[in-house]
């Protein structure tokens, strides 16, 4: 959840609203989750219930905290090359790792580079209070984005370093708007801004914010990780038979159609396709078995209780990131929704073609990698067939993969950029 927009010229009934659309949300989610048997929102709730016994006893003992924040899954791994570099050079510190979304907290909840892992409670006045007194955090940092209004208060009350990392701003956020002056305030006590690109640098800059740094996004040093290191899939090894393999990550059901469509109109020929969807709860699953029905499960694959095929479904989520190192072919899925493409930099750092639907533009990285021509834009089973089979030409093949993988090795170093500015400035008492 971001700042709730508003059209108001008054700070004093900016924060009215803020608090009232903090409780309406809740109430929408309670009403979701128990009429609507929603079971993202169930999680939601649950997990806020009562994390104060489970996070008090986890620090008992511990030194000094560094908290980060997440708004969800793609945010912490945009974050963890500097979460774990400070863990690394801060071994005497505890970190708590906080998320805003199910799809974050429950992949990650077992995390070992965190002292403890849990939802951050609503963003309210007393339960920032107690978290501060619960946390005492010596240093606090974002991903990326989510400014909590309460939380980012009660830390500027106590002095404690904020600092925002792979941020990234448009001109269309409340910040730069007439009435986004109670929020203009937080990001200016920020102690400092780690920003991904000009555009936000010079957007901060004209609403008077000075202690910005363009560092680059994090998520360059951590997938470019994934490639030095990578993971080995021994059930996906023994599933694919050639070397044609298109692995669609991330995928929605327009996606899916999408992907159908093709590969029952010729495009299964000498082919394997993996799909990875974004969501993998029971119906999804069903509806995607129904698009393929001769797919296998990759957990009855891996459990031996399937033989292979020509196209498996994974019905878990976590091991995207390391899938991608073995298509021949990327797809990367959300760029038919409005909130548009997923990571698609995981698939790059492998120096594979990345396909991508039309509602990409947000997103700087890919923005980038298609005026590169190193990303392939489709908006149609006619032009998704047309682009596959054009990279049957080994010679445009290989410039691809080659433009990929050179684009994500060429911008790595935010981590380090921001872990110099930490260790420069002393925010951290110790090692």
């Amino acid at each position: 959840m971001r700042f709730i927009e508003l059209s108001i010229n008054s700070v004093d009934l900016s924060f009215f609203l803020y608090n009232t659309g903090i409780r309406l949300y809740k109430a929408a989610v309670s009403l979701s989750a128990t009429l609507g048997k929603n079971q993202k929102a169930q999680q939601w709730l649950k997990g806020r219930e009562n994390p104060w016994p489970g996070l008090e006893a986890a620090l008992r003992g511990k030194g000094p905290v560094i908290w980060v924040h997440a708004a969800s899954l793609g945010e912490f791994e945009q974050g963890r090359p500097v979460l774990e570099a400070l863990r690394k050079d801060y071994p005497g510190h505890a970190i708590v790792l906080t998320f805003f979304s199910p799809s974050g907290y429950e992949v990650r909840k077992d995390y070992k580079g965190a002292d403890y892992v849990c939802y951050l409670p609503l963003d309210t006045a007393a339960n920032a209070a107690r978290w501060m007194e619960t946390v005492k955090p010596q240093l606090a940092i974002f991903i990326k984005y989510e400014f909590w209004y309460h939380y980012m208060t009660a830390l500027y009350a106590r002095k404690v370093p904020v600092l925002l990392i792979s941020g990234i701003f448009r001109d269309n956020q409340v910040f730069f708007k007439w009435y986004g002056g109670l929020f203009r305030k937080l990001l200016r006590q920020m102690r400092h801004l780690f920003v991904q690109n000009e555009t936000s640098l010079t957007l901060l800059h004209n609403i008077g914010i000075q202690q910005v740094t363009i560092a680059g996004d994090t998520r360059f040093d951590r997938v470019w990780a994934l490639r030095l290191q990578p993971v080995s899939l021994p059930a996906i090894e023994r599933f694919i038979t050639g070397t044609k393999v298109l692995v669609a990550g991330s995928t929605w059901p327009e996606d899916e159609k999408l992907l159908a469509e093709w590969w029952h109109n010729g495009g299964a020929a000498g082919r394997q396709l993996i799909l990875a969807p974004h969501e993998t709860d029971v119906g999804h699953i069903r509806d995607i078995h129904r698009l393929f029905p001769d797919a296998v499960l990759y957990s009855a694959f891996a459990a031996g209780e399937s033989a292979g095929g020509r196209v498996m479904i994974i019905d878990n989520v976590g091991m995207l990131s390391a899938l991608y190192r073995y298509s021949s072919i990327s797809y990367v899925g959300g760029g038919f929704g409005k909130e548009g493409i997923h990571n698609i930099l995981e698939p790059a750092t492998y120096g594979k073609p990345v396909i991508i639907g039309p509602v990409y533009q947000q997103f700087n990285e890919a923005v980038m990698l298609v005026q590169l021509r190193a990303a392939i834009v489709v908006n149609d089973v006619a032009s998704l067939d047309r682009n596959i089979t054009a990279l049957n030409d080994m010679y445009y093949y290989q410039q691809i993969t080659e433009i990929t993988g050179r684009f994500v090795e060429e911008h790595q170093g935010a981590t380090e950029k921001i872990l110099r500015y930490i260790r420069e400035n002393g925010f951290l008492s110790g090692k």
